[in-house]
């Protein structure tokens, strides 16, 4: 059964999907979905301790050898970003029992589950394929069912933005498979550890550049690194609650995954930055992604939209560590991945609970509501502290080795950087802790009660998350520098 787990990861939420549809009722279907993403996060699990001591688990499918065949590979990231997407799942799909039965029709219900699975088996198909064109594959599965569910927005707006994020995304699809095809034309081959060995041998070719440049532009759409993020704000602003909370949690991290795989373990260090000096590239637009992103989310008026725009700087995070070209900065990223997932999982969940009361978020719906709703803003305020980065959550743990990264280098201005744009966030958490603590309830306004068990209790576990791994960090410290170091060892082919 063991060797199996990999391809049943995938297997499970891809046959649930159809079941989903055969149920009909929107009941059974949650159910369903709750059970298989409860059985996803066992596998991963499962997956994670096999191969915590470096080993690798391989699946081929039908029986064909690599590079023949469709190779399923596990190692230590691919099990630790697929423990991210699992878990975001487990916590989410039990909250949208409650939150989907407000803003969606029954008879959408079903299919929402649905897609939800298939969007859920992409993601796990992206992290686990160890082929380039499988990757394309799946990634369009997930896209595909995410359009639809940001589509099925109550807010007109969310036909409007499903169709951006279309063409957006299939643009960057296109980009990704054109330099897919350049790498095939060049090789003979889509397996990536095949790839990984005869890459080296093509330094200089131009063709070679030409698909790195495809590949690394197609993955920055789908990651929404400036400037190409137009899509994700309206995005998650008009999806569902429970849409904008997985997307926000998973989509972004694996699509930063594809391509970590590609830049460390495809094309590898030495031809990734000294020959086309990636990092010139993403160190100037992750800087810029940071500061631009949390200055608009101080003018938004949107609780969403402040934290879409959020999303786009915490990007910018990633892609400095990256940038910095260590082992130390890598950590910071693949830590910040992981961290990042968990605070805006807690973060949009509440912002759920409050859209589920309120059937809006906009800041002057929010006065005075935390007296009303004490325990949903409570979950707020502390997922808010993570995204600042106060110490003993985990958004200080991330942004304390990515000052490491740069004072390793000796680069003082990214640490001011690193302060000021967690100084700004304070700035718009603020404005919105202000309006709901110290607001005042409208003299007409109806009587709002806290959310029920069944929005808290999923919402409080990412908030636990967020304080037990900024406490407690051998586990996702330990494992991130491992990681980080395995890559810049084995890519640079050092030991």
């Amino acid at each position: 059964m063991a060797e199996n787990l990999p391809a049943l990861l995938v297997v499970m939420p891809l046959l649930g999907a159809p079941l989903c549809i055969l149920l009909a009722r929107g009941r059974w279907a949650w159910l369903l979905a709750t059970l298989i993403s409860w059985a996803v996060l066992a596998t991963s699990i499962a997956l994670l301790w096999q191969v915590r001591e470096g080993a690798e688990l391989h699946y081929a499918f039908g029986d064909w050898e690599p590079p023949w065949g469709i190779d399923y590979v596990v190692d230590r990231l691919a099990a630790y970003v697929l423990l991210i997407v699992s878990l975001i799942g487990a916590v989410v799909v039990p909250y949208a029992g409650r939150s989907v039965s407000t803003e969606l029709p029954s008879r959408l219900q079903a299919l929402f589950y649905a897609l939800l699975l298939l969007c859920l088996a992409g993601l796990l198909g992206i992290v686990i394929t160890g082929d380039a064109f499988n990757l394309f594959v799946l990634l369009e599965i997930s896209s595909l069912a995410t359009y639809s569910l940001i589509a099925l927005g109550r807010d007109r707006r969310a036909l409007t933005a499903a169709y951006q994020y279309l063409i957006m995304g299939t643009i960057g699809a296109t980009f990704y498979l054109i330099g897919i095809g350049l790498l095939y034309m060049l090789t003979g081959t889509l397996n990536m550890a095949d790839l990984s060995e005869r890459v080296p041998a093509l330094t200089g070719s131009s063709t070679l550049h030409t698909a790195f440049a495809f590949i690394t532009v197609g993955l920055a759409l789908k990651l929404a690194m400036f400037p190409l993020h137009l899509w994700l704000p309206n995005a998650y602003a008009f999806a569902p609650s429970v849409v904008s909370a997985f997307l926000a949690a998973t989509a972004t991290k694996v699509a930063l995954y594809a391509m970590i795989r590609f830049i460390y373990s495809v094309f590898g260090v030495e031809f990734t930055f000294t020959e086309m000096h990636i990092q010139a590239l993403l160190l100037p637009l992750g800087i810029a992604g940071v500061l631009i992103g949390s200055v608009v989310a101080v003018f938004q008026h949107g609780v969403k939209r402040i934290h879409a725009y959020s999303s786009v700087a915490q990007i910018g995070y990633m892609l400095i560590g990256i940038g910095l070209m260590s082992v130390t900065g890598l950590t910071a990223t693949l830590l910040h991945l992981f961290n990042h997932a968990l605070m805006k999982a807690a973060l949009f969940l509440a912002i759920g609970i409050l859209s589920f009361r309120l059937g809006d978020t906009c800041l002057r719906s929010l006065s005075g509501i935390a007296r009303e709703m004490p325990w949903t803003m409570a979950a707020f305020v502390v997922s808010g502290l993570s995204l600042i980065g106060v110490p003993g959550t985990v958004g200080f743990v991330s942004k304390w080795y990515l000052i490491l990264g740069a004072l390793e280098q000796g680069w003082w201005p990214l640490v001011a950087l690193v302060i000021l744009a967690s100084l700004i966030a304070v700035l718009y958490m603020g404005r919105v802790i202000e309006v709901a603590y110290f607001g005042q309830r409208p003299d007409d306004a109806p009587p709002v009660r806290e959310a029920p068990l069944a929005l808290l209790v999923p919402t409080w576990i990412m908030v636990a998350a967020n304080l037990y791994f900024g406490i407690e960090t051998s586990v996702t410290v330990g494992l991130a520098s491992e990681i980080a170091t395995g890559l810049m060892g084995t890519a640079a082919g050092t030991p």
